[in-house]
This record gives C-alpha cells, sequence and structure tokens, in this order.
C-alpha cells in the first residue's frame, strides 16, 4: 500500500466509483506525461430546481464542503488515469469556479475545500497552482466545478 492509499484510510476517505461523463468528452486526456481531468461539479441537483448562489442560499462552508467532495472525485479520476497513486508526480494546476451572488468575493475560500483536501492527501505532490472564479451559473445549477492537471512521475 503506498502512502497516499495509506493516508486516505487514516483520513476515513473512500473514492467513489467514476461516472461516466454527461456529454462528448472524457474523464480525463493524456498528452505525454501530463494529464487533465475534466471539470466535475456538486452538489448534484435536479435541473427543474433554480439554482442557489454560493453567498445568497450556500454558505462559504458548505460550498468548501462541495469543493472537497469535488476534491475526492477527482482523485478517484487521478488514481485511474495515473494507474495507482504511485505514478503521481505532481498536482500542477486547480482550476475551481464558484456559483456566486454578483457581490460575493470569497471564492478563494470555497475553493481552499479541494485545495486543502489534496495537500491534506497527497502531501508535497498536492501543492498546485490555482485559480478560483465566481461565474454567473454552472451546468446543473452546480454550486462549485472544478478541473486539474497533474503530471505522471
Amino acid at each position: 500500500m503506498d502512502d497516499i492509499e495509506r493516508r486516505l484510510i487514516e483520513l476515513g476517505i473512500t473514492l467513489p466509483a467514476l461516472t461516466p461523463a454527461r456529454g462528448n468528452f472524457a474523464l480525463y486526456a493524456r498528452h505525454g506525461k501530463t494529464i487533465y481531468l475534466s471539470g466535475k461539479g456538486a452538489p448534484l441537483r435536479e435541473l427543474d430546481h433554480p439554482a442557489e448562489k454560493v453567498g445568497a442560499q450556500i454558505s462559504v462552508a458548505q460550498a468548501q464542503g462541495y469543493a472537497r467532495e469535488v476534491a475526492i472525485y477527482l482523485l478517484a479520476v487521478m488514481k485511474e488515469a495515473l494507474g495507482g497513486f504511485e505514478h503521481l508526480g505532481q498536482l500542477v494546476k486547480v482550476f475551481g469556479m464558484v456559483n456566486a451572488a454578483p457581490d460575493f468575493a470569497r471564492h478563494t475560500e470555497v475553493i481552499n475545500g479541494a485545495s486543502d483536501l489534496f495537500v491534506d492527501v497527497l502531501g508535497d505532490k498536492g501543492v498546485h497552482a490555482r485559480s478560483a472564479i465566481g461565474v454567473g451559473s454552472l451546468p446543473r445549477g452546480f454550486a462549485v466545478e472544478i478541473e486539474a492537471i497533474v503530471e505522471q512521475a
């Protein structure tokens, strides 16, 4: 068992099963040793319900939880794409989008829910560059959507 798998167990995290992409795209794409993980959003909502906005109906703490949930899913994608965590070189970049109220300004705090999880699980290999932005809407009314770039060892 490698250190990352051990750390997941210590943190009580079980990686979820991967679900097929909802469209004509892949969960990840590889170019040499660089792997691009497609965006994943949370929480899953019914399309006939109005989207809730972070900073209005959704608190920063709730949105951080959603970002953490997305990061756990992206770890599962990463593991499959790499063929196991022992092949991880570095988590290079994280791009987080927050479905925010117009006056919301705490986007970085929301995406910290993912960044903190990545570092907790991956250690130094989880330290990454990052962007966090607010958007007017996200697919399926997600509160957050996150994508990542990973380098294979």
